[in-house]
Order: structure tokens, then C-alpha cells, then sequence
């Protein structure tokens, strides 16, 4: 079976995206893996498939493969990527679109390619719903790692988030303490470890380790837990930027119960085809 593909990114988070809105688009997850695969396959952090809408009120469901196999429910630069890919593939003319994945509708407003909201919905903070292992809902909780306490702020954008903030983000242990954080005991369902180091009121630098990716060079949802996290703690302004590996980001956050708006660019660099037998 041959698959039409645009390879996209957002501040270098990368992306296959495929459109499935006519047909569905059944893939293994052995498959998903391969394309995902960087020395074997087409190469990305996730795929996301684009398909028809499920609801009335929703312009069109979309789904987020990282590049383990497993599906989440959330993607910041995805989503940007989206609402610039469903343009140019002529699948709609609207600018202001609502999405939903497996988790989480999202509001998309395309003002141009270099600026593309995303609200990208109201934070969980109840443990439950994260999810989290935790009896009662704190502002910071307190994880084993390797017999050291580890403390975080933990939030759910769609995706569950454990936020730590740093003096220091050049030398912050994203690479030997992520991944242990992001399979702690306490995240049934995994969790993406963000790490922080507050510059100003305005302006955080930040990496994330993200679940079942690795660290990438950009991660939305997990700019926008920080934003979420570090609001919380009154360390930053209800507008703030959050400088990534691969750029910046421009998130704003009024308080509990509102939407957190997500703003910067999506990129696409190549369009293609792929013959999946060939993997």
C-alpha cells in the first residue's frame, strides 16, 4: 500500500503527516514504528493522521503516534502543523478550527504560517484525571528517584506533565533522570519530564523528555505546562515566553479553569510518498 506523507515540523519537533480523512488508515504498531524509524523509515518524533470529523461541531479528528507505537492524546506543534497542513491540502477554508483527539478538543486559529494559535484547553491538576497516583491534589509532590526526592509540579495538558525548575538549564538531567521520570511508578500512563530555568517574568528556558520519544527539540504541551506550572508558583507574568531548543514559544495563561493559548510557526518541508511493503 502506497501512503501520500508531508514531512512537518514545529521549532523542530518533527512530524509525518498523513491524511486519512477519506479513508481510514489502519496501521500496526510495528509499521508506525518503522516509519518513525530515522535510519530506516521516513523519521519523525510523531505521526499524526489526520481523519474525517466523529462530531457535528468538530472540523476534524486527528490522531498522535509518537514514535514507540503508542497513541497520546495531546500535541502542541502538532497541532500547529495541522492546522497549516489541512490548508494546504485543500481539505478546508476555515482559519478557526476545532480538533479532537483521543483526549482533548482543540481550537486552532491560523493567522499565518509564522503565527498559529492553539488553545490548547483548561490544565487538569486533579491526580485522577492526570493521571497521578496521589491521594489529594497539592501544588508540589515529591517523587523517589533512585532514593533522592525529586520535587515537581504535575499537570495533565491532554498528556500528563512532571515540571521541575532548574538553576541551570544547560546542565539539568534531562538525559539520565528523564526517562526515569517519565516511567515512575506514580504515572500509570507514563509522563513527559519538563525541566525549567525561570530568566524573568517573561521569559523561561526550558527541555522536555517526552514519553515514548526521547528529548526533542521542542515540545508545546510541554511549554505549556511550565507556563502552567510556573504561573502557579507566581514565578512568571500571565504572558510568557518559552525558549526552546528549536525556538520560542509565546504562551499565555489567565487561571485556573481558562485555556492555555499557544502561539509560533509550522513548517513543512517536503511532501512525498511511501510504499509501506518496502519497510
Amino acid at each position: 500500500m502506497v501512503v501520500k506523507f508531508t514531512k512537518m515540523h514545529g521549532l523542530g519537533n518533527d512530524f509525518v503527516v498523513i491524511d486519512a480523512t477519506s479513508a481510514p488508515l489502519d496501521l500496526s504498531v510495528q509499521l508506525l514504528q518503522k516509519i518513525s524509524n530515522r535510519k530506516t523509515g521516513v523519521g519523525c518524533d510523531q505521526l499524526l493522521i489526520v481523519e474525517a470529523a466523529s462530531e457535528p461541531d468538530v472540523d476534524f479528528n486527528y490522531r498522535v503516534i509518537n514514535q514507540d507505537g503508542t497513541e497520546v492524546g495531546q500535541c502542541g506543534n502538532g497541532a500547529r502543523c495541522l492546522a497549516r497542513f489541512v490548508h494546504e491540502q485543500g481539505l478546508t477554508d476555515k482559519r478557526d478550527l476545532i480538533v479532537k483527539t483521543i483526549t482533548t478538543r482543540l481550537q486552532l486559529k491560523l493567522n499565518d504560517l509564522d503565527h498559529i494559535v492553539v488553545n490548547m484547553g483548561a490544565p487538569e491538576f486533579e491526580p485522577k484525571k492526570i493521571p497521578f497516583l496521589a491521594d489529594s491534589r497539592q501544588d508540589r509532590y515529591s517523587l523517589d528517584i533512585n532514593g533522592e526526592p525529586v520535587l515537581c509540579s504535575v499537570l495533565s495538558m491532554g498528556n500528563p506533565h512532571a515540571v521541575q525548575f532548574v538553576e541551570d538549564i544547560e546542565t539539568a538531567p534531562v538525559l539520565s533522570q528523564g526517562p526515569l521520570v517519565e516511567k515512575h511508578p506514580l504515572f500509570p500512563q507514563y509522563t513527559n519530564a519538563c525541566y525549567a530555568q525561570v530568566i524573568d517574568r517573561g521569559r523561561v528556558k526550558a527541555r522536555v523528555f517526552e514519553r515514548g520519544v526521547g528529548e526533542t527539540m521542542a515540545c508545546g504541551s510541554g511549554a505549556c505546562a511550565i507556563m502552567v506550572a510556573a504561573r502557579q508558583l507566581d514565578l512568571v507574568a500571565d504572558r510568557t515566553r518559552i525558549e526552546l531548543a528549536g525556538g520560542e514559544l509565546e504562551i499565555s495563561w489567565a487561571g485556573e479553569g481558562q485555556g492555555v493559548e499557544m502561539a509560533g510557526p509550522a513548517v513543512k518541508v517536503f511532501e512525498s510518498e511511501l510504499d509501506l511493503e518496502d519497510l
